[in-house]
């Protein structure tokens, strides 16, 4: 007879909007990964992912959320600079939470077979 295996309650979250999905934690990955390179194509190389993939992610997320995720600075003799706006520190702090809160509603409800 083959041995029972555990059966785990899992899943991902994602924030949408009526238009479909803005924030998961692909495109939060990005956020932060910008905001620590200071460099959108860094965050994109970093991820394995083309610079007009990363691109097109921003730009969704700049439409979806109201307003620009980050500003970026044109290069010059020391080259450019992105940063994270505030609205896409809000958008990474929300996700966070709601992803905390997800996890934490996992922990407690686990299935008993």
């Amino acid at each position: 007879m083959p041995e029972k295996k555990q059966l785990k309650l899992t899943g991902r979250i994602w924030l949408e909007t009526d238009d479909g999905p803005v924030l998961g934690s692909g495109r939060v990955e990005l956020l932060e990964r910008i905001q620590q390179s200071g460099s959108l194509r860094q965050a994109a190389l970093q991820m394995k992912m083309s610079y007009k993939q990363a691109w097109d992610m921003i730009k969704h997320m700049n439409e979806q959320l109201g307003g620009p995720v980050i500003m970026a600075q044109r290069g010059g003799k020391g080259g450019g600079n992105t940063i994270i706006t505030e609205n896409g520190l809000k958008a990474v702090a929300l996700f966070r939470s709601c992803q905390k809160l997800f996890h934490d509603f996992l922990k407690e409800n686990q299935p008993e077979f």
